[in-house]
């Protein structure tokens, strides 16, 4: 593995100028102001997955949305997911400014206590999965720039995909169009952003294919946060007759040394949110090389009778030095300074699904089948720095960890929908999930505490979904839902346990963590206010047990604990219409009260004290906003050369850090400003955008780190920051 080497960076500083005033509270009337026009996209016209039937997503008993392909494509970056589901009430994406420590995503306040990664949200591309068995996804695996459609499943339906579904999000690569088509794109940005790509996509009778390649780098808003990214994603579908197709999926990501400058405690962010005080002398980077190959295959017995098979393999490795100082490293049970992971992954999906026809809107639907998923890993840990005096980190040293660990997970599933009358659809489903972890340690020290630390844990539920809808009248569906949620820990979670007779790090795993486990319970409306304006809204309440927090913090290690029971509780509205004149607004409201109901402590250890924290119940869960807003007007002409153009608007309530409610990163609200041009010209088709995001210049923090137990919580956001772009593209 090559060591990791410097790439410090610079910011020139830009001059502010005063803060814009803008305005854009007319969404807030904006269906009793739409008219009728024959250019909307009508709701039911929006077709939907996530049920695992292909059905209008008006017509689901439960929260669903998806992003369309104009709205991921045209005038972003499309880098990450926190671009297009920023437009989506429920679920918070939040771009760290750190590509060493992907994105933070939450569904409903699931997945807010992750810090690197994703948890609690389970990521699947085409069908196939970019969460691991133990509930831990990586967002950067998801190719936004072939992607047609993005879907986004919250509330009790999650639990049909089983461990770790507070959420479900679903990506899905586009179709090669009718004729072979070859595109180029580049784009340029501030903080020495650039991005380029090229794509070949086309169809040849039973023949269809998607080639995506991109190419992306920055020298980061911050000191030390450059990063580069390459990012290879493939689809070929192959009909073989009429009943059977085929689609094989190979994507690969590399992203060498993407420097990691670490979180700011309060008082380096009000001084310079830009610096990176640790991170250059540990050399805080993380190398990424992934690649998987998956293959679908559909067939139809019969028009009502299906099957549907889906295998998958991968490979991943990583290479992270972390900044933990030389005194915590040295103790005879830590696992180091520097992660060297190995990992390979498979999985095996079959689904079976009957569609029978009752009458003019009812229907009888089944769908049944099994998932097994397996991950193994080779985790080896090292010091960060050479055994001589005086220490200089940033360089791989002694071994301090050894092991392969392994973690499966066996589902089996049923579920149904029926019409009984033309008004009412029912829907039921069970899933039974069994999860098993097994660690096999290699380094073992017999002289110190470091003994054989192996071990295996199974953990296992049956979890029961039930939904009903009723169509109140033709443009009006009203529905409940009820399921029950699973999520077991992470690898990462159970890593350490607690010496009761020490009360700190004692040799072997946590096995005696339990999973948390919730009842989930919605009520919505979707509606149709005429032809041009759709609104969709959701209440919930979700009550969990055995919430896993952190019971001892120490040396760059945590030990984790079922201490306590919350509650979720929220509201999420979407409002979508056409005015005149190609005038369109939108507008995404959420409300979120998260909160503990039951007391526990925790404790942070430091060289020179230990601080018990007491959390009262009634304490806010940290990361979780109460509000959340998204709005946008957008205006598209296009007989002016293609012309559009859009004004968002974001606001976030403040966020508090930790669970005992010690800080928090305030709230705020900025502005982004998009504009682009389209030409088509015989064969070829121009594409050109400009944006510019953070048009007042606010100070604020995109994201915390939850519960960092240096205190450094705080994750700034880049200032006033712009973006070229210029697409062309030719068909033969």
């Amino acid at each position: 593995m090559p060591m990791a080497h410097n790439k410090l960076c610079t910011r020139r500083s830009e001059q502010r100028p005063a803060k814009l005033s803008l305005l854009v509270a007319a969404l807030a009337a904006q269906g009793a102001l739409a008219q009728s026009t024959p250019e909307i996209r009508k709701a039911e016209d929006t077709v939907v997955t996530a049920t695992r039937v292909e059905q209008s997503s008006f017509d689901v008993p439960a929260s669903i949305d998806a992003v369309s392909f104009e709205q991921i494509q045209s005038q972003t970056a499309t880098v990450n997911l926190s671009e297009p589901l920023a437009r989506i009430p429920g679920v918070q994406v939040l771009n760290r400014q750190n590509y060493a420590q992907d994105l933070q995503i939450s569904s409903r306040g699931f997945g807010t206590r992750s810090t690197f990664g994703v948890r609690g949200v389970r990521l699947i591309a085409d069908d196939i999965p970019a969460t691991m068995p133990d509930g831990q996804g990586q967002a950067a695996t998801i190719d936004l720039g072939s992607a047609k459609r993005v879907e986004v499943l919250r509330g009790p339906f999650s639990a049909l995909y089983g461990n770790s579904s507070g959420g479900v999000i679903q990506a899905f690569t586009e179709d090669g169009p009718d004729d072979p088509t070859l595109g180029v794109n580049f784009m340029a940005g501030s903080f020495g952003m650039s991005k380029y790509g090229f794509k070949f996509a086309g169809d040849n009778n039973d023949f269809n294919y998607v080639l995506n390649f991109s190419h992306f780098e920055t020298n980061g808003f911050r000191d030390f946060s450059a990063a580069e990214r390459d990012h290879f994603n493939s689809k070929f579908a192959i009909r073989l007759n009429e009943s059977t197709s085929v689609r094989i999926i190979a994507n690969a990501l590399r992203q060498p040394d993407s420097q990691d400058p670490l979180g700011l405690t309060r008082a380096q962010f009000e001084q310079d949110p830009e610096q990176a005080t640790l991170a250059e002398q540990f050399q805080t980077v993380k190398d990424v090389d992934h690649r998987q190959l998956g293959l679908v295959l559909d067939h139809n017995f019969s028009p009502s009778n299906g099957v549907k098979l889906v295998t998958y393999a991968g490979t991943r490795e990583v290479y992270q030095p972390l900044a933990i100082p030389a005194g915590p490293q040295n103790a005879a049970t830590h696992s180091g300074g520097v992660v060297d992971l190995d990992r390979n992954f498979s999985g095996l999906g079959v689904r079976f699904t009957h569609r029978h026809a009752l009458a003019e809107k009812r229907s009888f639907n089944v769908v049944a089948g099994i998932d097994y998923d397996r991950m193994k890993e080779r985790r080896q840990g090292f010091k960060n720095f050479l055994d001589s005096a005086p220490a200089v980190f940033g360089v791989q040293g002694t071994l301090k960890r050894n092991e392969d660990n392994t973690v499966s997970s066996f589902d089996q599933y049923i579920q149904g929908e029926f019409d009984p009358l033309e008004k009412l659809r029912v829907f039921a489903g069970l899933r039974h999930s069994k999860v098993r972890f097994k660690s096999e340690d290699f380094f073992i020290v017999p002289s110190t505490a470091n003994g054989d630390e192996s071990g295996s844990k199974d953990y296992s539920t049956t979890n029961p979904i039930f939904g009903v809808l009723y169509r109140v009248t033709p443009t009006l569906n009203a529905y409940f839902n009820y399921g029950k949620g699973f999520e077991t820990p992470t690898f990462a979670e159970i890593a350490y346990r607690l010496d009761p007779a020490t009360g700190t790090f004692a040799p072997g795993l946590n096995f005696d963590l339990k999973p948390m486990k919730s009842d989930n319970y919605e009520v919505g409306v979707k509606s149709l206010l005429g032809e041009a304006t759709k609104l969709t809204a959701a209440a919930f309440f979700i009550k969990t047990k055995d919430e896993i927090v952190p019971l001892l913090n120490q040396g760059g290690r945590t030990i984790f604990q079922n201490a306590t029971r919350s509650e979720r509780k929220g509201l999420e509205v979407g409002i979508e219409t056409e005015f005149r004149e190609g005038l369109s607004g939108y507008l995404a409201l959420t409300y979120l009260d998260a909160e503990f109901t039951k007391n526990f402590t925790s404790r942070t250890v430091t060289p020179t004290s230990t601080t018990v924290r007491n959390v009262p119940s009634g304490n806010k869960l940290p990361a979780t906003p109460e509000v959340a807003v998204y709005g946008e007007i957008a205006w598209k002409k296009p007989a002016w050369s293609g012309f559009s153009t859009a004004l968002e608007m974001r606001h976030n309530g403040k966020v508090y850090v930790d669970d005992v409610n010690s800080d928090s990163a305030d709230s705020y609200t900025i502005f982004n400003l998009r504009a682009g041009l389209e030409q088509k010209l015989g064969q070829w088709r121009f594409k050109e955008f400009a944006r510019v995001d953070n048009l007042a210049d606010e100070d604020y923090a995109s994201s915390v780190i939850v519960n960092e137990a240096n205190g450094r919580f705080f994750e700034p956001a880049p200032s006033r920051n712009w973006l070229l772009g210029v697409n062309v593209s030719r068909s033969f």
